[in-house]
């Protein structure tokens, strides 16, 4: 039995590992009961969000299987075994917008859904970039959109960017930019 910083895990059961995610069933004891806990086990993934001009940002739009739509979001994507996440950040805004990030910077990193998953995601920010090529991985199919910061935020309130990362980013990037003025 092994001591959790708030119970007792007594059993694990590992009941799918995938090429992304494991899923686990923890049998655990608290508060001198036993109960489960389903865990999806994820290597943790990265957003990164560029003003390619002040004010321009380049977003993807993708079809995302799970939800059955497509989604308008920042670029992004898991981080890989020994990578370190601004690499990837860097990486997946290359490969999905064409735009190179010629410095980076952490902007701050969150639990999309800690109440089933462990993964962490974190956020960049990049205002300074080079032109290059896209290089979309082969299950991708994405269209680059370039919108203003304004149209995106107005697109967060009309409903129509729904994605958590975008619309965390986007906020993050106005209150930046409101106690910068």
């Amino acid at each position: 039995m092994k001591k959790l910083e708030r119970g007792e895990l007594l059993g694990r059961e590992l009941v799918y590992s995938g090429r992304i995610v494991k899923l686990v069933v923890d049998r655990i004891r608290i508060k001198g009961k036993e109960t489960l806990r389903e865990v999806v086990h994820h290597p943790g993934g990265v957003g990164i969000l560029a003003e390619i001009e002040p004010g321009l940002i380049p977003l993807v739009r993708q079809h995302r299987y799970p939800v059955e739509t497509e989604v308008l979001e920042i670029p992004a994507g898991k981080i890989e075994p020994g990578e370190l996440p601004e690499t990837t950040a860097a990486r997946e805004l290359e490969e999905e917008t064409g735009y190179r990030p010629l410095d980076i910077e952490p902007a701050f990193s969150y639990y999309p859904t800690p109440g089933y998953c462990d993964e962490l995601l974190h956020i960049y920010y990049v205002n300074r970039v080079e032109k290059s090529e896209v290089r979309f991985d082969f299950d991708e199919e994405l269209e680059l959109e370039l919108l203003t910061v304004d149209d995106a935020l107005e697109r967060i309130r009309r409903g129509e960017i729904k994605d958590g990362k975008t619309i965390a980013a986007l906020y993050w990037l106005a209150l930046s930019k409101s106690r910068s003025d």
